[in-house]
């Protein structure tokens, strides 16, 4: 029987790629061909480069050929002939960047952001860009000009946002492997509502150039893959600084896949009791207790915290993230940048063309955070937000002095149903109250499944750390999947 390449894990294709089972063209054949049967009824792509991706995939056969008779495998990029997609809100230069509005028009990007190139330059193939909430600005992949995207789990539920195109991508197997962005969960609750694992790291540890910015202090790029040691191979190639971006951090880049641990001794997880509360769906508590419990067997000490200005994330969030947004998006004017509509004088072209180029979810986020703004108001909200910001970094600073990880829950429910929130704003702006913290405070936070519900859809676990220290995240998701097998589950598509 022929062998399914979109089952296999990256290192299990590294492996085939290197002693020859297949070759580059053959797997991304194997995936595009997937695609094609899957795309009508998913809708994750907003662009597919599929031309562009078979000659990489040729010329990566070329190396590999050449490696093999040479016997110098071993020298080769350690991602040649993967293929991966790209969140679209992300450059990559000669591909059509959207970020899910018509604002941008048909912009082709003239460059390609860092951490694309990296992976790029370690011989990735990307295949296109995945559908994505307006500007990141949503939980859902709802409010993308280019319509919804669809949970390869429930094709009648959303796969979350914003970078749901990305998580889905995976589940559904078009690729092994994801990158996305992450502002306020945008990677963490799509992994958990498609039964993938997502990692955001700590702000700075990967350069944002190329991301275009949607609240530039709580902006992170990240990845997604079936497994915790995969997500740790992109993110070692990704991270590390970068002169084009002044925020980048100046940190060493330790060695995630270095680790062989088989259990977690002397790991301390936190377990913060702001986290458990009511209105989280009871079998998300059920199987993240039962998480908990498995870590703790696995050689864990489990210690009750508190992380008492967790109820202030939301609002806070909420007045930072529009704030910076509005600032952010005022380029986006039709006149300097993006796309234009012609008539009038030169404030109708300014209104026309913003007001006919965003959607509704970023002219609602344009206007909260103006106000935010605006004189007279600056002190009250924003200036206040920014302190507040401080005592929950504060928390989380104190947490780790006592922990190593805080374990927690990634949304309240699983994934809802395709229109269930779309005329609640509040009611999707909850959907991230567990993600939040973490890109306040600037931790790194992962995202892994966990298990199932009664309906049959993925239920994830959140672990949050110390920042830089991505590595101890890594290494308790690892030996967590190494003994049990929810990250290999699959929907029957």
């Amino acid at each position: 029987m022929k062998q399914d390449l979109t089952s296999l894990s990256v290192f299990e294709m590294q492996a085939g790629l290197r002693a020859g089972d297949f070759g580059c063209v053959e797997l991304l054949d194997a995936h595009l061909q997937r695609i094609h049967a899957l795309e009508a009824s998913l809708h994750i792509f907003i662009t597919l480069v599929e031309d562009q991706a078979r000659a990489q995939a040729q010329k990566a056969d070329e190396l590999l050929q050449k490696a093999r008779s040479s016997g110098e495998t071993a020298q080769l990029p350690p991602l040649l002939g993967i293929p991966i997609v790209v969140k679209d809100l992300i450059t990559v230069k000669d591909i059509r960047c959207t970020c899910g509005s018509r604002v941008l028009g048909d912009w082709v990007s003239p460059f390609t952001a860092t951490a694309i190139q990296r992976l790029i330059d370690a011989g990735a193939i990307v295949v296109g860009k995945t559908n994505t909430d307006e500007f990141a600005m949503g939980s859902s992949t709802e409010t993308s000009a280019f319509g919804p995207t669809f949970n390869p789990w429930d094709t009648t539920r959303v796969p979350g946002g914003s970078s749901g195109g990305s998580a889905a991508a995976v589940a559904a197997r078009y690729v092994p492997a994801a990158i996305g962005s992450d502002t306020g969960g945008s990677i963490r609750q799509p992994a958990a509502f498609c039964g993938v694992t997502g990692i955001k790291p700590s702000y700075g540890r990967v350069s944002r150039y190329g991301l275009i910015a949607y609240g530039s202090s709580l902006d992170c790029m990240g990845a997604f893959a079936r497994s915790a040691a995969e997500t740790a191979l992109f993110i070692n190639i990704m991270a590390g600084r970068d002169p084009m971006d002044a925020t980048s951090a100046d940190q060493p880049v330790p060695d995630y896949l270095s680790s062989a641990q088989n259990d977690l001794k002397g790991l301390r997880v936190g377990v913060p009791k702001e986290y458990f509360i009511d209105g989280v769906q009871p079998e998300i508590t059920s199987k993240i207790q039962e998480a908990i419990k498995s870590l703790e067997g696995m050689g864990a000490e489990i210690v009750e915290i508190s992380l008492p200005h967790t109820k202030y994330a939301l609002p806070v969030y909420y007045l930072i993230a529009p704030a910076e947004a509005s600032a952010n998006l005022a380029r986006y004017d039709g006149i300097r940048f993006g796309a234009r509509k012609f008539g009038g004088s030169m404030l109708d072209v300014f209104y026309d063309s913003r007001g006919e180029g965003f959607g509704p979810e970023v002219k609602r986020r344009i206007m909260l955070g103006t106000y935010a703004l605006s004189a007279g108001y600056y002190d009250a909200y924003y200036g206040q937000a920014q302190k507040v910001r401080t005592l929950i970094k504060r928390d989380f600073e104190n947490a780790f002095n006592n922990v190593d990880v805080v374990a927690c829950p990634v949304a309240p429910s699983t994934a809802f149903k395709v229109g269930e929130h779309g005329d609640d704003p509040l009611a999707m702006y909850l959907e991230d109250v567990f993600t939040l913290p973490a890109n306040l405070a600037g931790v790194p936070g992962i995202s892994f499944p966990v298990g199932m519900d009664s309906s049959n859809l993925p239920v994830g676990m959140q672990l949050m750390g110390s920042p830089y220290k991505e590595e101890t995240l890594f290494n308790a998701v690892k030996v967590f999947q190494q003994q049990t097998e929810f990250h290999l589950q699959a929907p029957q598509l």
